[in-house]
């Protein structure tokens, strides 16, 4: 495989620049000098409309595009009547209210300049969870997935062009990375492949999010499972990588610890609930932590890798997965709720 500038040059901006350039190419000026290229950009635009205008028949008479506009990544004014405001993310996600900001900002200039209201898109290549999509849709902006990327560009995979070979490629690649955890040997899992499970789990169970947490260690892949209360504090599960952990928040933001009582105390009696439980209801593969922390998340309890999704040599059996994951949130359910005026 010949060098791909984009696996080079991976930084959000690069990918800002294949999209504005992309745009550009829409303008009926540049259809002589790469039909293709015009062709493919007008259907990009056309597709980045529909979002949020499925009426859109119009054609396209005039484009105009650029980056970082009231900080907003990509913008484009279509026929001097829409305005495309995208915010654009590779791994990152959003962050505060940069998204509302965005919006009502875009808002105010199309009513200032009589254009129709802005078409608002959140184009994603990396992953992210369907909780923090649906975030994103709730503050008005469309997704626009690596999926409807690929899509889109499918139609044109023959375009002889070395910047959007080179971009297609590396989309086609991540896609590929992304779905290789079902035949997989479990062993050589990484990130890619934590994505990819995630996403299977949150299409075929509930789960409350996942995300990368980032740490002095290096970080992990995580998803919750569930977000249930003993007593006053959340106690759920955890899959944090290989561990499957049970946990609880004595986190201030969430809840006010009583004074006479410390975190340790409260782990203690948690960690203790579920360990005598586990033993009852013959839950024989959790166990006690190597070390017990006294931060705001505490691990409580662990099931190793190989006792709920698989050993290393093996590939995964998604239905016994989901099964077995099914087991453990209830049953740490079901004991929160019996022996919550034990605290």
């Amino acid at each position: 495989m010949t060098p791909n500038i984009f696996d080079i040059a991976t930084k959000e901006l690069n990918q800002d620049a294949f999209i504005t350039w992309l745009l550009k190419f829409a303008d009926p000026k540049f259809q002589t000098a790469n039909p293709e290229l015009n062709n493919c950009g007008k259907v990009f635009i056309r597709q980045l409309i529909k979002k949020q205008l499925a009426i859109f028949e119009d054609q396209i008479t005039k484009v105009e595009a650029g980056r970082q506009w009231e900080n907003i990544d990509v913008w484009a004014e279509v026929n001097d009547k829409y305005l495309i405001v995208i915010e654009d993310k590779t791994s990152s996600s959003y962050h505060s209210n940069q998204l509302v900001r965005y919006k009502e900002n875009a808002e105010k200039w199309c009513e200032q300049n009589d254009y129709a209201k802005p078409i608002c898109i959140y184009l994603k290549t990396g992953n992210e969870s369907q909780t923090s999509l649906i975030h994103i849709e709730r503050q008005g902006f469309a997704i626009f997935s690596r999926l409807d990327f690929i899509n889109l560009l499918d139609e044109f995979k023959d375009i002889e062009n070395d910047i959007f070979t080179d971009f297609y490629g590396r989309l086609k690649r991540i896609e590929k990375s992304n779905n290789e955890f079902e035949n997989k040997l479990i062993k050589d899992w990484n990130g890619s492949d934590w994505q990819g499970f995630f996403q299977f789990l949150e299409k075929e169970t509930e789960i409350k999010k996942w995300h990368y947490v980032n740490n002095p260690s290096g970080g992990f892949w995580n998803a919750v499972l569930n977000w249930d209360y003993w007593d006053i504090y959340p106690a759920y599960i955890q899959l944090e990588e290989g561990k499957l952990c049970f946990k609880i928040s004595t986190d201030p933001e969430e809840l006010e610890i009583p004074k006479d009582i410390t975190r340790g105390e409260i782990r203690n009696k948690l960690h203790n609930l579920i360990l005598n439980q586990a033993e009852k209801f013959g839950f024989e593969h959790i166990r006690r932590p190597d070390r017990f922390g006294n931060g705001n998340y505490m691990t409580v309890a662990i099931v190793d890798r190989q006792n709920w999704l698989g050993a290393d040599y093996q590939t995964i059996d998604k239905e016994t997965i989901i099964k077995t994951l099914t087991e453990y949130v209830n049953f740490l359910k079901k004991i929160i709720n019996i022996q919550k005026s034990g605290m």
